[in-house]
């Protein structure tokens, strides 16, 4: 073989090719070997069947190679052959493995010339051959043929690209020899991925199809279009001699013949043919395996370590064990707990930075939507004093009242309490839904056991619904308790004569039946109730389209500044009159927009009636909208008498209109009370009924619910996926450690040459030289004579003794840039076991 104490490398690779194969792409390994790379009809098949000595591979005009083939020759007594999709049938006639090649390539590309890029693995066992794992790929096409698609010349480069490309697999780049070796398809993809050349080797073929008069010395000398390693040059057989089944050993003697006896080659007979190229072969695979070896052993050791733990629990679980079993109950049901009450509580423990947790979400219901919905009733103010209206004028009846009535007061009072049913019965509502939603995704971690999950969602649920129920009754106990005595003589209640004092000092500054936003404590400019980032977007293109600017609202302004470092002011917008509707989301938007606009029908922003404000999620929009109605910016209300009744807010009786005010100035202060109340009350009700009651159930009542069902046998059956993956993960585990069992045996010691250095390679390129005709003997050139290839004893039987006079690939430096793929990147291979 080709390198002493390394003879076991190859057959090492196939190994773990062989161990790690039944666990898929998950324990996937680049291992070395050799992709053969050329155009159609260039000879590539039958170098490898030369390797071989036996016609296996499918011919024909044409693309006949349209799956990836991975051929492993290794040296053994006996002689035959074996692929993977049928391990248990060895091939002892050769003409069988060709018609088995044919059916599985049809089997996926059809019978029209299609390709596909899932290999086909055949492995030769063989006293003829040395140790090679070599991959021979489709031919470079141009022109699509029958049913093939018309960028096939881009898929076979792809297909091509998915091996060339990774750093431990050697190129074979086989070109004819009647054509121009500048313009060699397979040196140029050789080139892209390779371009210091420290994994191509060139092989010539077709030297005895050449025009008479010319040869191929400068280029076997690798002095006209130098490669770092240089090539190497093969006869074939023609296709008349495959045609009249000529013998391959016969070819192998003929070629020996040609090389000897040819004027421009005997000089280095010894250094061409198809022995001398296996014998390099060997030798370059052997030490790239030795190089990456301690890659391979890396990466096997850090998968094992990632997988140790999971495994071993699998190893200890044994599905008949009912102690096992009750043992895994307990401790799946305190995960959960523990797990629920992280996502509730919070924990400094894997914190998530992507989205907010259910206990954050909780808490911007308890703070942001439940006050949102509150002062979304409080905004109403001309329903409020429509209803006013109505209560004193029904309560006066035929009569005409001197006074303001306490009835009417108080008629008001319990119908703004009662309701305030709807906001509290909805807040209940999306906190029982953030608590479901909470437990479905802790029930998940369960999946391995479905009756288990299915059980455990089923009683949690129902003791979320149970809370609810109670929420609700507590709920309408709360408003039931404000509902039967309404206290005039709270502290924070202004009474009736500093309402009719603050009636007066209004009537005085505020013209009657203006509105405005009545009602609002005015706040200190100086207060920021919210930041953030908000776009523009009903500014017209010729004036700069829409833009994103930084906004600062407070209790007076809204201002925007170009960005959030706040030095270059925009614009400050009064909240004076200002109200904000909601804009419908267009198809092709991604943005959730709302508006601002002046109740008198005045420009808000510049010559704009409204300014339209984009927000990137429902979740900023709704937030944006309660800092809005904290600042006293109320939405539009549109709002319809149904009896027809005429708008009351403009009195013919101003002593109506005194009562009218001064009892709204009431409601407003005793409304005040409750929503301060209720907005206290409130997240204490749930955060105690429903929350922590749920909480406390998880933890101490589960697990006692689950064991009265009184079918522990079946709860913690596996579920079909489980038992694929717990497989799963123990044969890979045995892999590894079969593959890290197989590496620890080998001894890497061996004796190499220095690489070649560097040659220059400009000269493939896609134009870097004019055409020219067959390369000729008697061409001079201008370029630098590269040193020629490493020189190997000439041996003309494949089992001729090993050398120590090899080639070595150096180690690839984790530090050079990975090669370009040009034109695309190639889709995965699909795993076919």
């Amino acid at each position: 073989m080709g390198n002493r104490g390394m003879e076991e490398l190859i057959p090492l690779v196939n190994q773990l090719q062989d161990a790690l194969s039944s666990v898929g792409h998950t324990c996937s390994l680049d291992l070395p070997q050799i992709a053969v790379v050329g155009g159609q009809s260039a000879g590539k098949s039958s170098v490898l069947e030369n390797f071989v000595g036996r016609d296996f591979l499918p011919r024909g005009s044409g693309i006949v190679t349209r799956r990836p083939l991975i051929l492993q020759l290794l040296s053994a007594d006996a002689e035959y052959g074996e692929f993977l999709h049928c391990k248990e049938k060895k091939f002892t006639d050769f003409d069988e493995i060709q018609q088995e090649i044919e059916a599985e390539t049809h089997r996926l590309t059809g019978s029209n010339k299609g390709i596909s890029p899932v290999p086909i693995h055949l492995r030769i066992h063989s006293p003829h051959v040395l140790n090679l794992t070599l991959v021979d790929l489709p031919g470079i096409t141009k022109v699509p043929v029958g049913d093939q698609p018309s960028d096939i010349e881009y898929q076979i480069r792809d297909m091509i690209m998915q091996f060339i490309c990774k750093e431990h697999c050697l190129i074979l780049a086989v070109t004819p020899a009647n054509m121009d070796l500048a313009n060699s398809d397979a040196l140029k993809l050789a080139k892209d991925v390779d371009p210091q050349g420290l994994r191509t080797i060139g092989v010539i073929t077709k030297l005895d199809l050449m025009d008479a008069g010319t040869d191929a010395r400068v280029i076997l000398e690798n002095k006209l279009l130098p490669l770092r390693r240089g090539y190497i040059g093969v006869v074939n057989r023609s296709q008349k001699d495959i045609d009249g089944k000529k013998d391959i050993k016969a070819a192998l003697l003929a070629e020996q013949k040609f090389f000897l006896s040819h004027p421009a080659y005997r000089h280095m007979a010894d250094r061409m043919g198809t022995p001398y190229l296996q014998r390099v072969l060997n030798q370059q695979l052997t030490n790239h395996i030795r190089d990456t070896l301690p890659a391979v052993r890396s990466l096997l050791q850090d998968q094992l370590l990632a997988l140790n733990k999971e495994a071993e629990e699998y190893r200890q679980f044994n599905p008949e064990d009912l102690a096992r079993r009750t043992k895994t109950l307990l401790q799946l049901v305190q995960r959960l707990s523990v797990d629920f009450e992280k996502l509730i509580e919070g924990t400094g423990d894997d914190v998530e930075t992507v989205s907010l947790s259910a206990g954050a979400r909780i808490n911007r219901i308890f703070h942001e939507r439940f006050p949102y919905e509150l002062i979304k009733m409080e905004s109403d103010e001309k329903k409020l004093r429509r209803e006013i209206n109505y209560a004193i004028r029904n309560i006066h009846g035929v009569r005409t009242g001197l006074f303001t009535p306490n009835m009417a007061f108080e008629a008001i009072v319990k119908k703004q309490i009662s309701r305030l049913k709807g906001p509290c019965f909805k807040f209940v509502d999306m906190v029982g839904q953030e608590l479901t939603s909470t437990v479905y995704q802790c029930i998940n971690k369960l999946s391995s056991f479905p009756k288990l999950r299915d059980e455990t969602e089923r009683i949690v649920t129902t003791e979320i619904r149970q809370q609810e129920s109670r929420c609700r009754d507590q709920v309408l106990l709360l408003i039931d308790i404000q509902l039967a005595y309404v206290n005039t003589k709270h502290e924070d209640f202004i009474g009736f004569t500093n309402a009719q004092r603050t009636n007066n000092q209004n009537n005085q500054k505020t013209a009657p039946g203006s509105t405005g936003n009545q009602g609002v404590i005015p706040l200190s400019s100086l207060i920021v109730i919210r930041k953030g980032w908000l776009t523009i977007s009903n500014i017209g293109i010729m004036k700069g389209g829409a833009k994103e600017y930084w906004f600062i609202l407070t209790a007076e302004s809204l201002c925007w500044y170009k960005d959030d470092e706040e030095k270059e002011k925009k614009y400050m917008l009064s909240l004076d009159n200002l109200q904000l509707r909601d804009v419908e989301k267009s198809f092709m938007s991604s943005k959730f927009i709302f508006s601002l606009f002046n109740t008198e029908l005045r420009n808000v922003y510049k010559d704009y009636k409204s300014l339209d404000l984009a927000c990137n999620s429902q979740e900023e929009l709704e937030s944006w909208k309660a800092s809005l109605l904290q600042a006293g910016v109320y939405p539009e209300r549109v709002t319809v008498d149904a009896e027809g009744n005429g708008s009351p807010e403009y009195f013919s009786d101003p002593q109506l209109e005194r009562q009218v005010e001064t009892i709204r100035s009431l409601v407003e202060s005793y409304m005040s009370i409750i929503y301060k109340t209720i907005k206290d009350l409130m997240p204490k009700t749930i955060m105690h009924l429903m929350v922590n009651s749920v909480k406390e159930f998880i933890s101490s009542e589960l697990l006692a619910q689950l064991y009265a069902l009184g079918e522990g046998a079946t709860l913690m059956d596996e579920s079909a996926v489980q038992q694929q993956h717990r497989q799963e993960v123990l044969s890979k585990h045995a892999a590894l450690k079969e593959a890290l069992a197989v590496i620890g045996q080998i001894s890497t010691s061996t004796s190499t040459t220095p690489l070649p250095p560097p040659v220059d390679s400009s000269w493939i390129q896609p134009s870097s030289l004019p055409p020219q005709k067959s390369v000729t003997s008697n061409r001079p050139t201008g370029r630098g004579q590269a040193p020629p290839a490493p020189r190997l004893p000439s041996h003309t039987a494949p089992s001729a003794p090993p050398s120590t006079d090899g080639i070595h690939l150096p180690t690839i430096q984790p530090h050079r840039p990975p090669p370009s793929v040009p034109r695309r990147n190639p889709p995965p291979i699909p795993n076919v076991k």
